[in-house]
């Protein structure tokens, strides 16, 4: 069997095709699938089945699609309840397709309804384990108390996930490939390695997971220090278990509109351009999300900070961005939320002032200086010791927390996520001034 990862950078997603005599089965596919129709076309080979190993938390699949364009079989487990077309993949279930046979193992832990998908020829074993098991790590256990076709709380998933790792991969030999459905970089887990496959055998001698612990310890360990949760996880776990609609339809369905100057009052704005160009002139009631590379988490911010089934703006820097806009937009399942997407015109009413650096080191009582990093990050030590700390994601609900009475200074780990909370408190505060302290923080550290 040929196997190729596909790697989805800014969410660190990883989804595979396996091609064996003329046929592909696809493995926890991205939004798009045009990447995976061309590799089809190179291999001359014809898609006929979609793994899901369960309904995706931070992105939206595209079985659905694949499944109507193609005519592949989804399989999924019964657990997930599935309101598509599909058919049942658990213990014993099993499919042949050419010389590879796909064997079902129900490894829940992450989700109630996790599968690894086992796919054997000859004496070569490759597991596709989703968001059970990564490199380093396991997935969190955290992410289905309120999401979902089966809700299940995150002591009875951690306590499921040692039961899988101690008992559900014991019979698979040592040179088993792994290859997840995450890196790292994604928020389905914590701390995991930068490698994109490992082996079984690599995976007990390294993972902690793997090591000697009772239930007690392995559920303290895989409970502390997780990330936060997007507001779009649960949001993206109930589309991909209803079943996406078709990305290249819903995301074209949007209106573009040029040189605008002014849109409809009250309704948020998402602005994707460079900070320095957001400062220079933006919308009123705009949110600084940058996406100026793939090294932007755009799609994991704009789903943290705006709300499932909010209506926003789309704010390019450039008509050039559009196709690739969209397509950040529409992997978390928002395009449907856009209102239009827009060009600025020269006559934008807003702007922000660019912080005077020296007078902030010198003058720092004088500010409110608001740290918008993570409870983690924070508690390994502030970097202002008196700056009042609120995550980026509860920006927008606790603005009232921050005093009024000086100027604000907002700073995080690097200055990307303090351009949308700058941003976020500068339409929050009518008369007080508001500044980024971008990449100035590294004078701080």
């Amino acid at each position: 069997m040929t196997i190729k990862q596909f790697k989805d950078s800014p969410l660190a997603h990883y989804s595979y095709a396996i091609v064996s005599n003329g046929e592909m089965a696809l493995v926890d596919p991205s939004r798009n699938p045009m990447d995976y129709y061309r590799y089809a076309e190179e291999q001359n080979a014809k898609i006929v089945a979609v793994f899901e190993t369960h309904p995706h938390a931070d992105f939206v699949s595209s079985h659905l699609q694949i499944h109507e364009e193609t005519g592949a079989t989804i399989y999924a487990s019964k657990l997930v309840g599935a309101d598509y077309p599909h058919k049942s993949f658990d213990d014993g279930d099993s499919l042949k397709m050419g010389d590879v046979e796909f064997k079902a193992i129900n490894t829940p832990g992450h989700s109630p309804d996790s599968i690894t998908v086992v796919a054997t020829e000859g004496d070569k074993t490759a597991l596709f384990t989703g968001d059970t098991l990564f490199i380093g790590n396991v997935g969190r256990p955290d992410l289905r108390e309120k999401a979902g076709n089966m809700k299940a709380k995150r002591i009875d998933l951690a306590k499921q996930m040692y039961d899988t790792i101690k008992n559900k991969f014991t019979d698979l030999p040592d040179d088993a490939l792994v290859y997840p459905a995450h890196g790292a970089g994604s928020l389905c887990g914590k701390n995991m390695s930068d490698a994109s496959s490992s082996t079984l055998g690599n995976e007990r001698q390294g993972n902690w997971a793997f090591k000697e612990q009772t239930e007690e310890e392995f559920v303290e360990e895989i409970l502390k220090d997780q990330p936060f949760i997007p507001s779009y996880f649960g949001f993206n776990v109930d589309i991909n278990k209803t079943g996406p609609e078709n990305v290249q339809r819903t995301k074209w369905a949007n209106k573009l509109r040029l040189n605008v100057n002014e849109v409809k009052e009250g309704v948020t704005v998402v602005d994707t351009r460079d900070g320095d160009a957001f400062k220079k002139g933006n919308l009123p009631n705009s949110i600084n999300i940058m996406a100026r590379s793939e090294s932007d988490k755009y799609e994991t911010w704009l789903g943290a900070i705006v709300k499932p089934e909010e209506e926003f703006y789309l704010v390019l820097n450039s008509i050039d961005d559009i196709e690739e806009l969209l397509e950040r937009t529409a992997k978390i399942g928002y395009e449907k939320q856009l209102k239009a997407v827009v060009t600025l015109g020269s006559d934008v009413s807003n702007s922000m002032e660019e912080i005077d650096v020296e007078d902030f080191k010198k003058y720092m009582n004088n500010y409110t200086i608001v740290d918008i990093r993570n409870k983690s990050e924070v508690a390994e030590g502030k970097i202002f010791e008196d700056a009042i700390a609120v995550p980026l994601n509860e920006l927008r609900e606790r603005s009232t927390e921050i005093p009024s009475h000086k100027p604000v200074v907002v700073h995080c780990a690097g200055g990307y996520r303090s351009a949308a909370g700058s941003s976020i408190l500068d339409n929050k505060f009518e008369n007080t001034k508001v500044y980024d302290l971008s990449d100035n923080i590294k004078d701080f550290k």
